[in-house]
């Protein structure tokens, strides 16, 4: 497991490998980003580390990022964010969770809380900015930590290509918007870049090894 330069991040590989999630903690509260797997499984990594989960929040909504989402959400009685575009996508897809013998999720089972494009405080002293990054789905996001360098960005970008946009709601012309929004940031070179799957990057690595991260 590749570990992040900020030990109050943690990237998670839950079984069956397949998507990069995340607990973010400060203390003993936590968030959790794009949780793929079984919801018994973060519950374990959870009480391992002794934290209480405050909130999920999802890059976008393809089942193998909130696969998890809907039952974690309501065993903790808390909210699990997801951009409102994505809505419709809850539920589609669920032929890849049965694939990987994972239970089927409806957007009845508890629905998803609107996310707020804002700067919010997310854990006591944390701030967390989201930011609208559409193209691989119509609601895609990527979650900025701006004090700690942490810039949170699904499948929009990877190491040294791009999210697919040929999948329902997928739209190319805006994901090359997106992705030229983010590299006109010009956030600090060492910030550290999380993808929905595969090694975390930083910037400067990312403008020097992938070819799309361009303006």
């Amino acid at each position: 497991m590749q570990k992040l330069r900020n030990n109050k991040f943690e990237l998670i590989q839950m079984p069956p490998q397949n998507t990069q999630s995340l607990i973010v903690s400060s203390g003993r509260d936590c968030l959790v980003f794009d949780p793929w797997g079984r919801a018994d499984d973060w519950d374990s990594v959870l009480q391992e580390r002794g934290l209480k989960l405050r909130a999920i929040y999802l890059t976008h909504g393809h089942p193998d990022h909130i696969a998890a989402a809907p039952e974690l959400a309501k065993r903790h009685n808390v909210s699990w964010y997801l951009h409102n575009a994505d809505f419709r996508l809850v539920g589609w897809g669920n032929d890849l969770l049965e694939y990987f013998g994972l239970p089927p999720i409806t957007i009845n089972d508890v629905r998803p809380t609107e996310l707020a494009l804002e700067r919010t405080e997310v854990l006591p002293n944390m701030f967390m900015e989201v930011i609208e990054t559409p193209g691989h789905t119509p609601g895609g996001v990527a979650y900025h930590f701006p004090d700690e360098k942490i810039l949170v960005i699904g499948d929009t970008l990877f190491q040294e290509s791009i999210g697919r946009y040929d999948l329902p709601g997928g739209d190319k012309h805006m994901l090359f918007k997106s992705i030229s929004n983010i590299y006109t940031m010009d956030l600090p070179a060492d910030t550290e870049i999380i993808h929905g799957h595969g090694m975390a990057t930083d910037i400067s690595w990312l403008k020097a090894n992938n070819p799309y991260f361009r303006k």
